[in-house]
């Protein structure tokens, strides 16, 4: 590990390169071309994610993640979800 490693690690700024990102963003395409998921779609779960969790919890919007992995068998929905705080009494909705 060189110098900058470590006075990256030491500040929580940890080393990104852009081949990593573009293949990171190239594997997530993929997925979701696989899981025949539209980017609208996607963008309706979170929203519909993120009105169910508020509910119960207190959510921090702009850090709220929503992705597709996948291996070799099946698809996985992965969610990132920051929490302020939990609330006392939930809003429960009827069914």
């Amino acid at each position: 590990m060189d110098i900058w490693q470590i006075i990256g690690r030491w500040f929580n700024r940890p080393e990104v390169r852009s081949k990593e990102v573009a293949r990171e963003r190239l594997r997530l395409i993929l997925v979701h071309d696989r899981a025949n998921v539209s980017p609208e779609l996607l963008e309706h779960l979170k929203q519909d994610l993120l009105a169910v969790i508020s509910r119960y919890m207190e959510v921090e919007e702009q850090g709220l993640e929503v992705a597709l992995d996948s291996s070799e068998e099946m698809v996985a929905l992965v969610a990132s979800i920051p929490i302020r705080r939990v609330k006392r009494s939930a809003k429960v909705a009827p069914v």
